[in-house]
């Protein structure tokens, strides 16, 4: 006998299976039913030695989701972070490390989720032309680099004998010009608009904030050329002769004289 299904019926059947699909784990996660902790953890250490880091990923977020309270909880979670990082997969290593320093801030290894928090962000905000100086950052969008930044100011700031600060603040030095010269951009872009006093104040930020920098000198200069856009030339003297003191080699000098880039205004001496 034929059995004839109406529409309704056939509607809350598609619904039952979908249901029961989406319950049902991936190929991957039911391989991995009933293996113990002890043993995930092995496997995903042996798939990290030998740089198979999606088996390890695999291995490791099982742990981190079957025994987060487990022998091998804590480790897991540090060595998926660097599991991600190795596959380039910046935002959970960093939402990882993160995870884990929430989670964990007296582990004797937070230091190290720090560390690899601003490492994601770092690798984040690069660009593969730029060893080759192709690419300038500077003018790109900085939010990772920003990132990159506050994470390792912080690292240092909490722990600063940690194994890891030095090349923490190696990397801040390069970040700080980054982030200065990213400034000087947008405050050179404000001089050609007429934004001369958003120029101004640009400038001085770079001096308050990043005044080791070789963009600070810049800063000057554009300083300098902000007040003749607001016709304020004692004010411009004053910092021209600051500019002077620091840096008498600056491209925008003729010996004593400063000369304007982008402002309609006569050359200024000091």
């Amino acid at each position: 006998m034929r059995v004839i299904t109406s529409p309704a019926r056939l509607a809350v059947l598609m619904l039952a299976g979908a249901l029961l699909a989406g319950c049902a784990g991936t190929p991957e996660e039911e391989e991995l039913d009933g293996v113990a902790e002890r043993q995930l953890y092995e496997e995903g250490r042996e798939a990290l030695e030998e740089s198979s880091y999606t088996t390890a990923i695999n291995r490791l977020e099982a742990i981190d989701t079957r025994f987060p309270f487990g022998e091998h909880a804590q480790q897991a979670q540090l060595e998926l972070i660097y599991a991600y990082y190795q596959t380039d997969d910046w935002e959970n290593a960093r939402a990882a490390a993160s995870r884990f320093i929430r989670l964990h801030p007296d582990h004797p290894q937070v230091d190290y989720a720090y560390y690899m928090r601003g490492l994601a962000a770092w690798q984040a905000g690069r660009f593969s032309l730029e060893r080759l100086r192709v690419v300038d950052i500077s003018k790109r969008d900085l939010g990772a680099t920003r990132d990159a930044y506050a994470d390792f100011s912080e690292l240092i700031q909490r722990y600063p004998s940690s194994q890891y600060a030095p090349d923490a603040q190696q990397r801040i030095v390069y970040l700080r010009n980054v982030l200065a010269r990213h400034e000087l951009h947008v405050a050179d872009f404000y001089l050609r608009k007429g934004a001369y006093l958003a120029a101004v104040e640009r400038g001085r930020w770079v001096l308050e904030h990043y005044p080791q920098t070789e963009a600070s000198r810049d800063a000057l200069a554009t300083m300098v050329e902000g007040y003749l856009g607001l016709g304020m030339r004692d004010r411009a003297r004053e910092t021209l002769q600051v500019l002077i003191d620091n840096a008498p080699n600056h491209e925008r000098l003729r010996g004593r004289t400063f000369q304007p880039q982008h402002v309609k205004a006569e050359s200024l001496s000091a």
